[in-house]
């Protein structure tokens, strides 16, 4: 096959204009030389407004001996060439190298989230029938309790928006796409199973996928029941409370029931909100460091601005749907602002796993049709910004971040006055450094409520003074690249503080833990993940270390 990039057509074109094009593109006189063609990608460019051209990556079919003659005739232009082949295969080995046998341990997964779900997955296609444990609830009950928080304020620290069957992602915009490099197609893997367990099949070629979360919660379930199938079992409400360590190599755990499991390859998908395993960990010398990580605030505008500013008079498009953005800011203090996790026509979701603290969220669903926009105004930190002893030399303690975050979410409580309600306030008064006491023409989206207040009161301000001053100087640079951005009625709802993981589980280059032997650090709480899609492909690259290490074969 061939495939053609930067196949540009206006927005509004044909329904059958792909084909001419495509011939035209290639120089075909004859209608049959093009005997096939699919879309892999179309993306967009809206530069200009006035005329937004949408994008095509294609790949064609073409007679017999065309092809060829093509190859040569378009000799180094580097959008006429040989389709790559996207099919996923194992690494190194086959499945059938993987006889189980009896006296083999089976390995363990210990979370279900993205990473988890791929990990296990590849696992169980490899036929090494693994054992997945996952502290939270199946996900429809999870979900119940999810609810439960947003309307009663009532929180269950075990199943929330962090644990639980689909882990974070689950309530979240779903998106599906990342900046990661991908050499061997892994995203399409990925894609391609969340097709097979019911996602539409656009996220296979739309340039910025997504699902939302009423979709993911059918989906997680078959890849669930695809794992069993293959003889992977899940168990749910199993939280790991030790780890058993052995002349430097993992040989099983300990559930909070006391049930020990013995197991010789753990793979520990943990996620960014698993507190007390990051401890426990640590306290069994498990190596892990301290990392940079952002906090901030949520921001929320009407999703007509965002949609006008962004597409002028195409907004309302049915192909661009509701508008994104992508936002940077290097502040005269030093700080980089950004905008994280943006969620068109979506929601701000109470995301706390922790009794008497706030930390919010993004949401959108498949359809993104709510009336506001919100995305995370975010400051990057870096260890020396949050370890415990100021002006020490010595290595940030790993757990030092946790305890940061605590704090600022601690804060967010009172300020909040309790019930788990966030505190909020207008971007004019945050601008202007005066309080809020009645919303504008924005209404927050974020359940269990919004307590309106002075987000930067002195001396209990919601974020460290570097971080408001920064945000502060941010908004009104926005405004100059998204127009209302700064608009006075903005609402911004505290406190974003779970970005990333606020610590590393180090590995090395096969994957395992530097300092324990068989164990598999993977993922956004591992430290190496921030997503759904590079979440699920490190899990399947991890599930590819762990089965070389079985069969003692190095991993190209």
């Amino acid at each position: 096959m061939l495939r053609i990039t930067e196949l540009r057509l206006p927005l509004a074109h044909a329904e059958d204009a792909l084909r001419p094009a495509i011939r035209a593109r290639l120089g075909l006189d004859d209608d049959a030389d093009l005997v096939a063609f699919t879309v892999f990608k179309r993306a967009y460019d809206a530069r200009k407004k006035t005329a937004i051209v949408l994008i095509y990556t294609v790949d064609c079919t073409l007679r017999d001996g065309v092809e060829a003659a093509l190859l040569a005739q378009f000799e180094g232009d580097p959008h006429v060439r040989p389709s790559p082949d996207t099919g996923y295969r194992f690494v190194g080995h086959a499945p059938a190298d993987f006889a189980t046998s009896d006296e083999r341990r089976r390995p363990l997964v210990i979370g279900f989230g993205p990473c988890g779900i791929f990990a296990a997955l590849i696992l169980a296609q490899m036929g090494l029938k693994p054992i997945v444990l996952e502290r939270g609830k199946e996900v429809r009950q999870r979900t119940k309790d999810t609810w439960g928080l947003w309307r009663q304020r009532e929180l269950n620290p075990e199943s929330n928006v962090q644990f639980g069957e689909g882990g974070a992602g689950t309530f979240s915009d779903g998106k599906l796409w990342s900046q990661i490099s991908d050499p061997r197609h892994l995203t399409r893997k990925v894609l391609t199973e969340f097709v097979k367990s019911g996602a539409p099949e656009e996220i296979l070629y739309v340039s910025k996928p997504h699902i939302g979360t009423f979709r993911l919660v059918g989906m997680v379930e078959k890849i669930r029941a695809e794992i069993i199938a293959l003889g992977g079992e899940v168990r749910f409400e199993q939280r790991v409370s030790d780890v058993r360590i052995e002349d430097g190599h993992i040989r099983g755990v300990t559930l909070a029931s006391g049930e020990e499991i013995r197991a010789d390859h753990v793979v520990l998908a943990l996620g960014h909100s698993a507190r007390d395993t990051f401890t426990m960990l640590h306290e069994r010398g498990v190596y892990m460091e301290a990392k940079p990580f952002s906090i901030g605030y949520r921001i929320e505008h009407p999703q007509s601005v965002i949609d006008r500013a962004r597409f002028g008079p195409n907004a309302g498009n049915p192909i661009l749907g509701a508008a994104d953005y992508k936002l940077v800011h290097h502040a005269r203090n030093g700080r980089a602002v950004y905008s994280f996790c943006m969620c068109p026509g979506g929601t701000v979701v109470a995301a706390t796993s922790e009794e008497n603290r706030v930390v919010t969220n993004g949401m959108s669903q498949y359809s993104r049709n709510e009336r506001n926009a919100n995305a995370g105004i975010v400051v990057g930190i870096s260890p020396e910004d949050y370890r415990r002893d100021p002006g020490g030399t010595g290595p940030v303690n790993p757990l030092d971040g946790m305890a940061f975050q605590r704090i600022w979410e601690s804060r967010a409580f009172e300020l909040g006055e309790g019930g788990y309600q966030a505190p909020g306030q207008l971007v004019g008064d945050f601008i202007k450094r005066q309080r809020s006491r009645v919303l504008g023409n924005v209404e927050p989206s974020y359940k269990p409520g919004v307590l309106m207040t002075d987000l930067a009161q002195k001396d209990n301000g919601s974020l460290p003074v570097y971080a408001l001053d920064a945000i502060r100087e941010a908004l009104p640079a926005f405004e100059k690249q998204i127009k209302g951005f700064s608009m006075a009625d903005a609402v911004l709802t505290g406190v974003e503080t779970r970005t990333s993981s606020p610590l590393r589980i180090t590995r090395g280059r096969d994957y395992q833990s530097l300092n324990v032997r068989g164990l598999f650090p993977a993922g956004e709480g591992a430290g190496y993940a921030g997503g759904i899609m590079s979440a699920g492909v490190d899990g399947i690259e991890v599930a590819e270390a762990l089965g070389a290490d079985i069969l003692g074969v190095v991993r190209p």
